[in-house]
């Protein structure tokens, strides 16, 4: 039974946990409620870091998931700068702050998010090497490209995933000569497959950006402090004045694992292990957002998913089961991205090997299609790139798990809510 006399912590001020404490009051918990960030700034979303924000279209306040004020407002303790460092569960406490401050909870949630991946090679301790998680990382970035559109100075890319694809197409809005190196043989590859890949990989050479694949950075070179270029294994060195780590993400799972919970294995992306109410090994304790992996039912299998929209529903999610609300998550994997004049959503789980073709409904030459991918007639994903408002339909093929008739899937005149048993 949930009353005033209970107090439930939530670790990490991100969007999944502003918005889990949103949901609590918003379902009428009046117990305690303690939000506890390591960020000096207030919770904020994080898609605007490589979109509008980095793009100076946004204003800084913009992202912000509530004003500064709401929180007291709404009786929420937020300790803003400080880590934990300790979950002991017997006594059900976390310690936290540079005092070691002790707080006692009755539900714990874990919604500690992911820090990015490093480049382990020389180089990277140069003042131009980058990483883009953070608002301070967005803040930073966004002056270095300015001042590289203004000096026609070179941006070097490791990765071209989401973050590295999306910060190419900026530095090159903003003038700045851009090269992306990628290991794998095309752009997203392991998201989109080679098929779709492609299609990034010609519009960001339409905008000159220059990629070269197939290849890992050995070294950044540099003198006095500064970047001066970026070698590959290959024995390539390409000129450059900042490099941008963006070679992907891992779950924040330390205080996880100091606490002896389970963790989902690296083939599933790593990350906290949860049930299908976003519970952990211990019952009084929770995880959502970036760092949690869950047993997906549509897909039969344990997804960690990084994406906005994992957190902004996982977060209220977890709330309603710590209230102890009869519930399963199974969210449909959903996430968008803007580069150039290309807008794109894609829902589903999709990886190369689990899919046997791609199907095409529209014009892919001029970047105004959905594509589907596709295992034995059923669509298993979607991404409708400049094509709207058929997010619905699209995931409602996916939930069917019936096979569809590959020919009227790619004719753009059958409406897709007809192609839904």
């Amino acid at each position: 039974m949930v009353d005033a006399d209970q107090t439930f912590v939530i670790v990490g001020g991100g969007l999944a946990g502003a918005k889990a404490a949103e949901t609590l009051r918003a379902e009428g918990f009046t117990g305690r409620v303690i939000l506890i960030c390591d960020e000096r700034d207030h919770p904020y979303e994080r898609p605007p870091l490589s979109k509008g924000y980095l793009l100076g279209k946004e204003e800084r306040d913009s992202v912000f998931v509530h004003e500064p004020a709401w929180y007291a407002r709404n009786d929420i303790e937020l300790h803003l700068g400080q880590t934990v460092d300790a979950v002991d569960r017997a006594a059900k406490t976390v310690r936290f702050g540079d005092d070691g401050t002790l707080v006692h909870y009755d539900k714990l949630l874990l919604a500690t998010g992911a820090e990015p991946r490093r480049l382990d090679i020389p180089g990277t301790d140069l003042a131009g090497v980058h990483h883009l998680r953070r608002l301070a990382h967005a803040e930073r970035l966004k002056g270095v490209l300015a001042a590289l559109g203004r000096d026609n100075g070179h941006l070097v890319i490791a990765g071209a995933g989401w973050i590295g694809l999306e910060v190419a197409a900026a530095a090159r809005e903003y003038g700045a000569e851009v090269t992306v190196v990628e290991h794998g043989p095309t752009p997203l590859h392991g998201v989109l497959g080679p098929e779709l890949g492609q299609v990034f990989a010609e519009l960001h050479r339409e905008h000159g950006v220059r990629f070269h694949f197939g290849v890992r950075l050995t070294e950044i070179v540099g003198q006095d402090g500064m970047v001066l270029a970026a070698r590959t294994d290959d024995g390539e060195e390409h000129p450059a004045h900042d490099v941008l780590a963006a070679i992907g993400a891992a779950p924040r799972t330390g205080l996880a694992e100091a606490a002896g919970l389970t963790l989902a294995d690296r083939a599933h992306g790593g990350g906290i292990a949860v049930d299908g109410r976003l519970r952990t090994s211990d019952p009084d304790i929770y995880a959502a957002g970036d760092v949690a992996a869950f047993h997906h039912p549509l897909f039969d299998t344990r997804l960690r998913v990084e994406h906005w929209a994992n957190a902004l529903n996982g977060g209220p999610a977890a709330a309603r089961a710590m209230l102890g609300r009869d519930l399963t998550y199974d969210r449909m994997p959903y996430f968008f991205s803007d580069q150039y004049d290309l807008g794109m959503e894609y829902s589903g789980w999709a990886p190369p090997g689990t899919y046997d073709q791609v199907v095409i409904r529209g014009d892919a030459g001029k970047r105004q299609f959905i594509a589907f991918w596709v295992k034995e007639g059923r669509v298993l994903a979607g991404m409708n790139v400049n094509v709207w408002d058929v997010t619905e339909p699209i995931q409602a093929l996916i939930r069917s798990g019936t096979p569809v008739d590959t020919e009227a899937l790619a004719n753009p005149h059958v409406p897709l809510e007809t192609l839904t048993p």
